[in-house]
């Protein structure tokens, strides 16, 4: 019996971070998946606003002829404190995630693998998918902390996605070049692929 590929991303958790003279949101996207193109069936990492734009960007420049779907409206005033206007902020990010892990094309793209399930700066995402031998990878990978995401081994090959993670401030960290494994669908698994969006856990 075949096993449907599923991957289950959310949103969730917002947090105010301080930088230099202003304060921003970051948010902590979770992923539990038994799809072949994630070595790394469980994690979570923190990622902000300007940090989705950017992700963006990189994916329409390497698919041109695909419509992305869009972000949620950046607005010049965001309230941070307006709980209304962070909750739409985040419905439209987890949306915008959903979207795109549902297109192939999208998903062999290696800087989503490394904005989805790692913690590194743009920059340094650029200089790992540039880099022609994988060392330079290997560089940066062996310097972040070698830390879990706070699910356990035991359950990455189940497909339920009711994991209820207690203190989301735990990142997930690579400790390996696998993460850059390709992925090139063929169109007979990209039909076959499910996206499941995960509602956020109860507290």
């Amino acid at each position: 019996m075949h096993l449907q590929e599923t991957i289950c991303i959310w949103v969730r958790d917002p947090k105010v971070q301080k930088e230099d003279w202003h304060s921003y949101l970051d948010y902590e996207i979770c992923i539990h998946t038994n799809s072949m193109c994630f070595t790394r069936k469980n994690s979570r990492v923190r990622r902000r606003f300007r940090e989705f734009v950017w992700l963006r960007q990189r994916l329409q420049s390497n698919a041109v002829l695909i419509d992305l779907p869009e972000l949620p409206s950046k607005t010049p005033f965001f309230n941070i404190s307006n709980a209304q206007t962070v909750e739409q902020r985040i419905r439209g990010l987890q949306e915008f995630l959903n979207k795109v892990v549902q297109c192939p094309l999208l998903l062999s793209d290696s800087r989503l693998h490394l904005f989805l399930q790692t913690q590194l700066t743009p920059e340094e995402m650029e200089a790992c998918v540039s880099a022609r031998p994988h060392t330079r990878w290997l560089k940066l990978s062996t310097n972040l902390p070698n830390q879990t995401g706070g699910f356990p081994e035991e359950e990455e090959e189940q497909t339920s996605c009711n994991v209820t993670p207690e203190s989301s401030s735990v990142l997930a960290y690579p400790n390996d070049a696998s993460l850059l494994r390709g992925c090139k669908p063929s169109a007979e698994q990209g039909e076959a692929w499910t996206t499941a969006l995960a509602p956020s856990p109860s507290k």
